[in-house]
């Protein structure tokens, strides 16, 4: 197995949600280079699910200047310390007001490992109660909705659902035929 070793690294850019560094990289055959790295905290992706629904947000998403649904997800950089469990928790009814009286535990992937040490812990919620979202100043305009699995999986097909984590998630589920 060939690996890229580091030789030394610097950090380029970091704020509260990311650090971007640049390492000196030598490769298998000797030959060096740099690689960027993104370095983010792992996140939730929660499916909500009940009564052959699903449960998606929609909000503005600033990097491409578009508007799209989603599932529900999120990591708490400020509580690092969490268990992703809490943290699936705590975004499921801070963005829809829900409450899971289950959460199964579906898998973990990465998102962008070619860029990125950023993963997800995928989390189906059923046994849904509905409270009162909690949204942050950062979601003030985010909007809940329910949409059948027919109307879902369309929104996947037509493309009107652009989100990989949300399309990912999704299919591990169907995959271990959860739902």
């Amino acid at each position: 197995m060939s690996e890229i070793k580091q030789l030394s690294t610097k950090v380029v850019y970091h704020n509260n949600w990311m650090t971007v560094r640049e390492d000196q990289v030598v490769r298998p055959s000797g030959a060096e280079g740099i690689y960027g790295v993104v370095d983010k905290p792992h996140f939730v992706v929660i499916v909500p699910y009940e009564n052959g629904n699903v449960h998606l947000v929609e909000q503005y998403r600033y990097p491409v200047n578009q508007r799209f649904w989603e599932f529900p997800q999120g990591s708490w950089e400020e509580e690092s310390s969490k268990e992703p469990l809490q943290v699936a928790q705590g975004e499921l009814k801070e963005e829809t007001g829900l409450i899971a009286g289950q959460m199964t535990y579906v898998g973990f992937q990465y998102q962008g490992y070619g860029y990125s040490s950023q993963g997800y812990h995928i989390y189906l919620a059923t046994g849904l109660t509905r409270g009162k979202r909690e949204l942050e100043a950062e979601e003030e305009d985010l909007v809940s909705s329910e949409f059948t699995l027919e109307e879902f999986e369309m929104m996947l097909v037509n493309g009107q659902i652009k989100d990989a984590t949300t399309t990912c998630a999704y299919s591990l589920v169907k995959l271990k035929q959860l739902i």
